[in-house]
């Protein structure tokens, strides 16, 4: 058993890391402190690192500050990092040390141990791979990266297919009429391409509400070192860092002007956050009105029936249930919860350092993740399949009483809510009642009542 592990050393003294990790002694103090939950940084999170770590020796590199030999095998090992490859030899638990400081030398022996094996020489986690930072700027650097990534690749794609497809769906439902409700009661009547566009705006506005928070989202920390002083690093070394970023992640990145602020704040992701939260309301307002539009087929409003997908009872046979406005209503209580984690979190800046950092990259990319992957199934899962029964509607319509809300103007709100009480309590149509009650003609109430003209405003029909 003993040739299962291997003795590693750092400035503490000895210890026994498994033979076959490619971390080190840090890293394995780490993994030994904090068995608290078995959840892992996420693999954005680490993907973001071996990016940084890539580009940290770059910029090195460019600098004069380090051989080329060493950059070389460090980005190469850097660059395995970030596509994934060793994400098994990132073990430590999101609750650890608030700075990441762990999870920040986890990367640096992972790559060092990778270098070395490359360059058939020692590269040291510290004085190689760290050279110029510290986990200080490093972990503030690795969320905004692996945020903006999130977001650029993944988030805003999804959030407008989702908006194409409720645009498509709201052009297609246009001419259909459905009464209007207000406190769950009937009220005006809308058409469907009405509701459903509605829907398409909320996500629009949510897609403005992010990109808007992108700038600030895409200044970086690194250059900031220990206390955003700069302690150790070239003056233009978090700027070369930033623009080496760019061009492997193809987003404008820069470096933050006040690296003061950039290690003692996290108020850009508790931002972000802020905008992924609204998108979750926003998600979940519209999962609710599909699954009470979809609510039946014969006890329910049985306005629509979404796509089925699978049964929907162990117990009862023909069942089906709305399950994507399901699953979208709950990963949006996911992200309302990981929002206020992330926004306790934010608080935690003390002094120079906020010092809650592993746990806020946990839940925002966790909140990016669901969210990019929740708009599409909804889009394409059950907007896009979803059909109208429009005999259904018609009947509603027919017999809503508050349509007489369009006489208001000709015979006054005490005629009409005497025609409305009538209508309700008899079960009959408006028009009916109404031709009873008032002297206008036929004619002129069925222009004046009809629902497809009501849906455009105005006064008189």
């Amino acid at each position: 058993m003993a040739n299962d592990y291997r003795t590693e050393r750092d400035s503490m003294g000895e210890l026994q890391v498994p033979a076959d990790a490619l971390w080190a002694a840090q890293t394995q103090r780490a993994v030994e402190n904090f068995p608290i939950s078995g959840r892992t940084m996420p693999r954005p999170f680490v993907r973001a690192l071996g990016l940084i770590k890539g580009a940290a020796a770059q910029a090195n590199q460019e600098l004069g500050l380090l051989d080329e030999d060493i950059a070389t095998a460090i980005r190469s090992a850097a660059a395995e990092v970030a596509s994934g490859l060793h994400y098994e030899h990132f073990p430590i638990d999101v609750f650890q040390t608030g700075s990441g400081t762990s999870s920040n030398m986890n990367a640096n022996e992972v790559i060092a141990n990778l270098a070395s094996q490359q360059l058939g020489s020692d590269v040291h986690p510290n004085d190689h791979v760290n050279m110029s930072q510290s986990s200080n700027d490093v972990i503030p650097t690795a969320i905004h990266l692996s945020a903006a990534i999130a977001v650029s690749d993944e988030l805003l794609p999804a959030l407008r297919h989702l908006n194409r497809v409720l645009l498509d769906k709201s052009i297609e439902l246009d001419a259909v009429v459905k009464t209007g409700r207000t406190h769950l009661m009937d009220a005006m009547p809308v058409t469907m391409g009405q509701a459903v566009g509605a829907w398409a705006s909320q996500i629009a506005a949510c897609i403005e509400r992010i990109e808007s928070t992108c700038p600030r989202l895409h200044k970086l920390a690194q250059g900031g070192t220990a206390v955003g002083s700069g302690i150790n690093a070239h003056p233009e070394f978090g700027t070369r860092v930033a623009v080496a970023l760019s061009a492997a992640t193809r987003i404008d990145f820069s470096a933050d002007t006040d690296k003061f602020m950039a290690l003692a704040t996290q108020d850009t992701a508790v931002e972000l956050s802020g905008q992924l939260r609204t998108l979750a309301v926003a998600l979940m307002k519209i999962a609710n009105d599909l699954r009470w539009m979809n609510s039946g087929p014969l006890a329910g409003l049985g306005e629509i029936a979404l796509p089925a997908l699978q049964p929907g009872s162990s117990i009862m046979p023909g069942k089906v249930n709305p399950v994507v406005p399901e699953a979208v209503a709950m990963l949006a209580a996911q992200v309302i919860g990981n929002d206020a984690t992330i926004t306790v979190g934010g608080q935690a800046g003390n002094f120079e350092l906020n010092v809650m950092l592993p746990v806020i990259a946990d839940n925002l990319l966790d909140s990016l993740q669901v969210l990019a992957n929740g708009s599409r199934v909804l889009a394409d899962s059950a907007i896009a399949g979803f059909t109208v029964n429009e005999e259904r509607l018609q009947q509603a319509l027919s017999r809503n009483p508050i349509l007489v809300t369009a006489l208001n103007p000709v015979i006054g709100y005490e005629k009409g809510a005497a025609i409305a009480k009538k209508a309700y309590a008899q079960g009959r149509p408006v028009l009916d009642v109404a031709m009873e009650e008032t002297d206008l003609d036929e004619a002129e109430l069925r222009r004046l009542l009809d629902p497809a003209q009501l849906t455009r405003g105005g006064i008189g029909g």
